[in-house]
């Protein structure tokens, strides 16, 4: 018998945390809903589980107030005891939360005032918590299924693999994503969207990747990429950072960003760097 690994999963109601508690809890992880954090380190001390079957979450929310000082000195405690601690913030655009509540007709956890009040409230009081967090997941553009994708990635290996790295490719006329670490512009190169014979084909196409890297800025922004990766992503896993997430965009992530991050995403993969790519805005 042995002490967990524990992941802390808190952020915005309506960002998806029942969808997750379900989805860990298929993952095998023991779920644990609404625990006062004050009693967090006295939980994980007594709670020995079975190699094997040795992950715990702890699903904190807004009900019952967030003070942080608990929190920081419940982290600090597990700490001292040895266990291994990732904190996973759920995010969501405020006009996607209030979409979701009013199409469950759920009232909102802080009550009083309108439902923007509440949302605003709420994200000023989880303000310091989404800073202490290992990764922040924002869902505003996944479905159901989508989000059990994203975590099921995440999160289905044992908390001792070495540090895993997803590319996303994306179009920044769609938007940022909000869950990344390092960004990277390449509007920079040539744009086949204005080749005719390529404006219809996508990133992953060889005709289009041999477009892109043919530009001898192409390779010359992955050297330098590359060569920053090897020096942070050693010192990221030395901190105790388990995820790292890069995006990489264009104008329509159709293109450019989508050829790049297949080009990187190998380059991670020779280097034996535990990795996902994917393309957020390939299909629009």
């Amino acid at each position: 018998m042995q002490k967990p690994d524990v992941l802390l999963v808190t952020g915005m109601s309506g960002a998806g945390r029942s969808t997750t508690a379900k989805v860990l809890e298929d993952l095998g992880y023991v779920v644990i809903d609404n625990i006062p954090p004050r009693l967090i380190p006295q939980l994980v001390e007594h709670h020995d589980v079975a190699e094997g079957a040795r992950r715990l979450v702890l699903i904190i929310d807004s009900r019952g107030g967030l003070p942080i000082a608990e929190i920081r000195n419940s982290l600090d405690a597990l700490l001292r005891q040895g266990v291994r601690t990732l904190i996973l913030f759920l995010d969501a655009e405020d006009a996607t939360i209030i979409r979701r509540y009013e199409e469950n007709r759920r009232p909102h956890p802080l009550k009083g005032g309108s439902l923007a009040d509440a949302i605003e409230s709420e994200r000023l009081l989880l303000s310091e918590l989404k800073d202490l967090a290992d990764v922040v997941l924002d869902t505003t553009e996944l479905n159901v299924h989508q989000l059990r994708d994203r975590l099921s990635d995440q999160f289905s290996h044992e908390f001792d693999r070495p540090m895993r790295v997803s590319v996303t490719s994306f179009g920044f006329k769609h938007g940022i994503p909000r869950d990344t670490d390092l960004l990277f512009d390449v509007r920079f190169l040539p744009n086949p969207h204005w080749v005719p014979e390529l404006r219809e084909k996508r990133g992953t196409e060889p005709e289009v990747a041999e477009y892109v890297m043919a530009h001898p800025d192409a390779p010359g922004f992955l050297e330098k990429v590359e060569s920053l990766l090897e020096f942070l992503i050693p010192r990221f896993a030395a901190e105790g950072k388990s995820y790292l997430s890069i995006g990489i965009g264009c104008t329509g992530g159709h293109h450019r960003s989508v050829a790049l991050a297949e080009q990187l995403a190998a380059w991670l993969a020779e280097a034996g760097v535990d990795s996902l790519v994917r393309h957020r805005d390939i299909a629009r």
